[in-house]
């Protein structure tokens, strides 16, 4: 196939160029591009298991057990049920039993704390679908339960997955987030014994506390065997008085290495029951843990203390890496890393990852209680706000640098944080946004609960380019919702008509079009009684957006040609290039190639002139596919390299699908259905990540041309000449790579 722009065959690769992962080439490629879209990676969500778990052999085995008995070719996903008081170890019990189970589990392992013993109440089951379905590559979550349990079932039902549920209350709230894919598993674990399960198929596995022996031996991996044999009865008194919890000797154990000098005896006192005779031991274990929490914060030195209540009064974190914890106590990063440190080494904090840490539940719920009586500059109202603050700070940060064409609106702070942003370019403005992302939504809803209007709607549109990145529409839709009402109570009108479009464009990108123009038609009246003509071009726009994409392109034009009148009149140029891209989109639809390339190849060049980069890629792409249509295969397939590389530098993954699957329609249709089959299939890759409606429209297509590829190849194998075979260039433009709204193009520019 030499020659072909399509083809993967003897091309040139020159210079310093790399190609790595998905990779296509149109003709020479020299120089140094870099075109690459990462895989999605098997999710693998274990809590880590701490260097001093001991024993647990008994356990362990009857796990083994458990499972065994459903067998290799059972239908039905066991069900394991691992109860006890709280601190035996359930969590590092389960975890260290399924970590030596990867192999067995190749869709991955998830794990979710469903908070069933906290003050802000159990996690709700739309919360943890969300997060699961994202983690196995979804990226439209549906808004309702029952929708997305069904996607749970269907995703979970094709892959072998372990899924841990942490901390559970009851059996309802487990019933919706279990797998049901053969060789799959799930196992819960609660202080409750949730016999209700049991109707589900589900086995029981009671955890029991420590004896004797082994608590003495996890107190001996604290303080050293020599100081334990030394005054071993006080060790064993030690132990007695932790009830055999886990937790509370690993404490206890680490509060003793702190004070080498001090008798083991003298922590005994401490832990020792009350004058008023409380006793140490409660059904849950709440009590002796308490008991040896308090011992434990007694000895940290002031800075460490300070830090460990700044953290409990954060409970919307689930984690905290440095920069949080240093913001909470107004702090620099080098301080806050050597008190995580010190509390890593008291055993108060874990270790959940790299830079990252977690309290036990019993812990936070100790530190909670010591940082609630904290006043003044460190009240908990306070060290919430700080933290914020931060993320709004740097969420606009990632925003200037992800969008900056985009007007910003102002962004207020009570407490402007003196932080360095934690990166340096778009990748990493990206990942900053995906790692934060429950953070940003957790801080926009407090702050709506607070009545911190001002706050919560800048939250919001701050972190738009996260939307717009990684199309997480549930919780787009979420967000704008909160955003709108906050507007609506800070009395912001500007900000009211940029929660109404944005949002918008989030109902129009999960394919809610009605909702979406409503919503439209709503900001475009507030903006023409605020004489807003930017405003008025953006809600033009979106409704005509709304109509194309739910297939009525008559009734579109009017309102994305008038969005052209209005921008240009104001002189707002890039508008009127956005809505020329939307009517190129229509023209190339409808059959007329040679009159979309005229949109596309006017918008592109304007998008160049203004410096939106991630805009004119797109008009770029579309004006290759309108070539190719239009008969130039071959510059066409150039021009759409050119805008895969963009999207590729970018992160932008949606749209590196999009350029894929263009260059694979353009590819069959010029009878090279093996680079067809090679492109599409990249291009699910990445739909995979970003869209599961594309994902599924283009796998069907990969199996169709795969098996014309494979007849194909037959033929010439039979013709045995060597010549390639004759192949039908297919039945006509498909435009399937335009799927419906890609949820960006719009001007959100506000004056």
């Amino acid at each position: 196939m030499d020659g072909s722009p399509y083809g993967v065959h003897r091309n040139s690769i020159a210079g310093d160029a790399q190609l790595t992962g998905v990779t296509i080439q149109a003709r020479d490629v020299q120089g140094g591009v870099h075109v690459y879209a990462p895989p999605r990676p098997v999710p693998r969500q274990l809590p880590p298991v701490p260097g001093h778990f001991i024993n647990r052999a008994d356990d362990l085995a009857a796990l083994d057990r458990l499972l065994a008995r459903h067998g290799d070719q059972s239908t039905a996903t066991p069900l394991i049920v691992v109860n006890g008081p709280a601190g035996i170890g359930k969590t590092t019990l389960v975890s260290r039993w399924l970590s030596g189970r990867t192999a067995d589990f190749p869709g991955g392992q998830l794990y979710a704390d469903l908070r069933g013993h906290t003050e802000e109440g159990p996690a709700a089951a739309g919360e943890v679908l969300g997060r699961f379905l994202r983690s196995l590559g979804a990226s439209s979550v549906p808004a309702d339960l029952a929708e997305q349990t069904a996607e749970w079932r269907s995703r979970s039902a094709g892959t072998k997955l372990a899924v841990i549920l942490d901390n559970a209350f009851t059996a309802a709230q487990i019933r919706p987030l279990l797998p049901v894919g053969p060789g799959s598993v799930a196992v819960v674990t609660s202080r409750r014994r949730l016999s209700g399960l049991g109707l589900d198929g589900a086995d029981f596995h009671r955890l029991h506390g420590f004896d004797a022996a082994d608590g003495v031996e996890l107190l001996a991996l604290g303080i050293g065997a020599d100081r334990v044999s030394g005054e071993l009865a006080d060790a064993r008194r030690v132990v007695d008085l932790c009830a055999g919890l886990p937790l509370a000797v690993c404490l206890a154990s680490a509060r003793l290495a702190s004070r080498p000098r001090q008798p083991v005896a003298a922590l005994a006192e401490a832990l020792a029951p009350d004058a008023d005779g409380l006793a140490a031991l409660d059904v849950e274990g709440e009590v002796t843990v308490a008991k040896a929490l308090d011992a434990s914060y007694a000895v940290l030195d002031a800075e460490a203390a300070l830090l460990y209540r700044r953290l409990g009064q954060l409970p919307l974190l689930a984690s905290f890496d440095t920069l949080a914890a240093a913001v909470a106590c107004a702090r620099t990063p080098r301080w806050a890393a050597h008190r995580l440190d010190a509390l890593v080494e008291a055993n108060l904090l874990e270790v959940a990852g790299p830079d990252t840490y977690r309290f036990h539940d019993l812990v936070r719920v100790h530190a909670q209680g010591l940082g609630a009586a904290d006043s003044g500059d460190g009240s908990p109202e306070v060290t919430l706000r700080r933290l914020c603050d931060w993320l709004l700070h740097t969420a606009a940060a990632a925003e200037q640098r992800l969008t900056p064409t985009h007007v910003g609106l102002p962004r207020d702070y009570v407490h402007l944080p003196d932080l360095p942003v934690p990166f340096t370019d778009d990748p990493g403005a990206v990942q900053w946004l995906d790692a934060h992302h429950l953070d940003l939504m957790a801080a926009m809803r407090e702050a709506a609960v607070r009545g911190w209007h001002a706050l919560a709607w800048q939250l919001v549109d701050a972190t738009w380019p996260f939307f717009i990145r990684l199309r997480h529409y549930d919780l787009w839709i979420e967000a704008h919702d909160i955003g709108l009402a906050a507007a609506r109570g800070d009395g912001d009108p500007r900000a009211e008509r940029r929660m109404l479009t944005s949002g918008a464009n989030g109902l129009n990108v999960a394919r809610r079009y009605d909702e979406a123009a409503a919503r439209y038609t709503e900001a475009l009246r507030a903006a023409r009684a605020a004489g807003d003509a930017r405003g008025e071009g953006q809600a033009l726009l979106g409704i005509g957006r709304c109509h194309r994409e739910a297939g009525r392109p008559g009734v579109a034009g009017p309102y994305l040609r008038r969005a052209i009148t209005v921008w240009e009149a104001c002189g707002y140029p890039r508008g009127a290039a956005l809505a020329r891209t939307v009517l190129g989109e229509a023209a190339l639809a409808a059959g007329r190639p040679d009159q979309a390339a005229g949109y596309f190849s006017q918008a592109w060049e304007t998008l160049v002139a203004v410096n939106d980069p991630h805009d004119a890629a797109r008009a770029l792409a579309f004006l290759g596919r309108a070539r190719v249509l239009g008969g130039d295969h071959e510059a066409g397939a150039a021009r759409l390299t050119e805008a895969l590389a963009v999207f590729t530098a970018s992160g932008a993954t949606h749209w590196q699908g999009r350029a894929l699957e263009m260059l694979g329609d353009s590819a069959r249709e010029h009878g090279d259905h093996h680079s067809a089959v090679d492109l599409l299939t990249r291009a699910l890759a990445c739909y995979e990540l970003t869209s599961p409606a594309d994902a599924r429209r283009v796998r069907g297509r990969v199996d169709e041309l795969s098996s014309e590829a494979e007849a194909e190849a037959e033929a010439e194998a039979e013709a045995g000449s060597g010549s390639e075979a004759e192949a039908e260039a297919g039945s006509g433009s498909d435009e399937g790579a335009d799927s419906g709204g890609d949820g960006e193009g719009l001007a959100r520019n506000v004056p």
